[in-house]
């Protein structure tokens, strides 16, 4: 068993995820030859980077944890194998640690984080809608209403 702690900071896909860029990612790696006879491993994650939150653009805490097993291959023919394993290309016979934890970290996260419930959310009131606010109208809102007045101007 390997283990290394990386700064989330030189995670170059990551940087545009992140509230703020302190914290450490630690990864364990542990290798293994596949039943296909390729080397493989096994990897596990772990962080609490602070990322923005996509409705309020506020930074929280997200913790996460995960792991999966990758079989490394250096040609294209290789992902067609029928194998249970996530496949991790290497170049030259080498793998770079860092790329791989990077991976399996970016592969945790959600697509569009989000700090919590809309009513725990840093900007809530615009994400609540007028029924759960208790304010329903008979009335049908039309946002673009004034558009066709201000297009009749130019």
């Amino acid at each position: 068993m390997l283990e290394r702690v990386y700064a989330l900071s030189e995670l170059p896909r990551l940087r545009d995820l992140l509230a703020e860029p302190g914290g450490t990612l630690h990864a364990s790696f542990a290798f293994a030859k596949t039943p296909s006879g390729r080397a493989g491993a096994s990897v596990a994650i772990r962080t609490v980077p602070q990322l923005v939150c996509q409705r309020c653009l506020q930074g929280f805490a997200f913790p996460v944890s995960g792991g999966s097993e990758v079989e490394f291959a250096s040609d294209d023919a290789a992902t067609a194998s029928d194998t249970e394993r996530e496949f991790f290309r290497i170049d030259a016979g080498r793998v770079s640690l860092r790329e791989l934890a990077e991976e399996e970290l970016l592969l945790a996260l959600p697509i569009a984080a989000a700090c919590g419930a809309p009513q725990s959310c840093g900007n809530a009131r615009s994400f609540v809608g007028d029924a759960e606010r208790g304010e329903v109208s008979g009335e049908m809102r039309r946002p673009f209403s004034a558009l066709q007045d201000l297009l009749k101007k130019t």
